[in-house]
């Protein structure tokens, strides 16, 4: 962003005004105030601001349940006044005041409310506890005169699945008697260094970059545990198996096959920088890594390699890939893939099915390219629409199979019942 976008008031609601579109994987540059430190970070346009104070600032006391507004875990003020975290994204909030509950008060420095949840017992597993101070203290200071027989549904946008609903009412019902005209401001909000850049300084003074630089992976380590995905797919190439294996042998025109992927630097034969986008419906993810070749046999057409990459919005993921290469009878070539894929961060939330459904079709969309450039050596570019039309399949196929499944547990039950 070369300028802050105009922000139009309209109560709680912040509506920026329209700025430059930004590809999927580009960043925006975004300022505000949060706990009284000024500081601005380059996020995806499509961050929300939770995963933003928690990933990049290290503000992670502001925890995260639904991510869908519902449970009220994330709430945070925005300009004074109660917002859900996972519904603003980060853009949004250009120029705003923000104060988490790290801002509300410190170990050595309580607020008011954080010393009554202890005394009251309000807090059993902690999780929900950030949300309902902030939400207490957007209550009491907005509106002190709420009478305690009110505090239940005042209070009632924040869940607790501890169920200690009591002792979060008498607690709060103890601080709004202790403070009838407002309770205090909030007591940690000072300038301190965050992770994002500080633009604190003296006046006309360039802004500090202190963000670190993203660490250049040089080497891929897998996570333990199983994978979310397994994936295999066997595919039949009317090309014959030395030319499948000097495509599978060459890195760069391999990378070309899968849809999405681009090959951006080669730190030698094994090892080889990259960026991979995939869309599932309108979610467009573009993950940056690298991919190391572990084991090449030219004897029997095999390669493995590790890849692991990050997207800009805080998901990961990383893959084992075996591909093997067999001479069929007709003179053609077997090709067989095996992934297992280990997903992270919001990307996990699409399910074991899904993911592996959609590894599937990339791997059956490589297949054809690595056929293409065994017979024409290169590779046509496989255009965004059919990339979308590829993954919204894997999706819809997905819905039916649900729908399915549900329909079937009704019959199950009508005629159970019937018998």
């Amino acid at each position: 962003m070369t300028a802050a976008p105009e922000r139009h008031d309209t109560g709680s609601r912040r509506v920026p005004a329209p700025v430059a579109r930004v590809a999927a994987h580009e960043t925006a540059e975004v300022t505000f105030v949060v706990n009284g430190t000024e500081t601005t970070v380059e996020v995806p346009p499509r961050a929300h601001l939770g995963d933003v104070l928690r990933e990049r600032l290290g503000l992670t006391g502001t925890h995260l349940g639904c991510e869908h507004g519902v449970c009220g875990m994330c709430t945070v003020l925005l300009d004074g006044e109660a917002a859900r975290a996972c519904l603003l994204f980060a853009v949004q909030c250009e120029g705003a005041e923000i104060v988490t509950v790290e801002g509300l008060g410190s170990p050595d420095d309580q607020h008011p409310l954080q010393q009554a949840f202890s005394a009251h017992h309000a807090l059993q597993c902690g999780f929900c506890t950030p949300g309902m101070l902030m939400s207490s203290y957007d209550l009491l200071a907005n509106e002190p005169e709420t009478a305690e027989e009110d505090l239940p549904e005042a209070m009632s946008g924040v869940l607790c699945r501890c169920t200690g609903y009591r002792g979060i009412l008498a607690a709060v019902s103890d601080v709004a008697g202790t403070y009838p005209d407002g309770v205090p401001e909030p007591r940690g909000c000072a300038s301190r260094m965050l992770v994002g850049r500080s633009a604190a300084g003296r006046p006309g003074d360039a802004p500090e970059d202190t963000t670190a630089a993203a660490p250049q992976l040089s080497e891929v380590r897998l996570p333990s545990g199983p994978p979310s995905a397994v994936v295999d797919v066997t595919s039949q190439l009317t090309s014959p198996v030395d030319r499948v294996w000097a495509v599978l042998n060459d890195f760069d025109l391999l990378a070309r096959c899968l849809p999405g992927a681009q090959l951006v630097e080669s730190y030698d034969e094994d090892r080889h920088r990259g960026r991979a986008t995939v869309a599932l419906g309108p979610v467009k993810l573009s993950f940056e890594g690298l991919a190391q070749v572990v084991e090449r046999d030219p004897d029997t057409h095999r390669l493995r390699f590790h890849g692991q990459g990050k997207d800009t919005g805080g998901s990961a993921t990383s893959a084992d890939v075996v591909l093997a290469a067999t001479p069929t009878a007709d003179g053609g070539t077997e090709l067989t893939a095996h992934a297992d894929v280990h997903l992270s961060g919001r990307v996990a939330q699409f399910g074991r099915a899904l993911a592996g459904d959609v590894s599937r079709r990339l791997f059956e969309q490589f297949a054809a390219g690595v056929d293409e450039a065994a017979e024409t050596g290169s590779v046509s570019e496989v255009s965004l629409a059919r990339r979308v039309r590829l993954a919204a399949g894997a999706a819809r196929d997905a819905a039916v199979g649900a729908l399915r499944r549900a329909a079937g547990r009704i019959r199950h039950r009508a005629w159970s019942g019937k018998t």
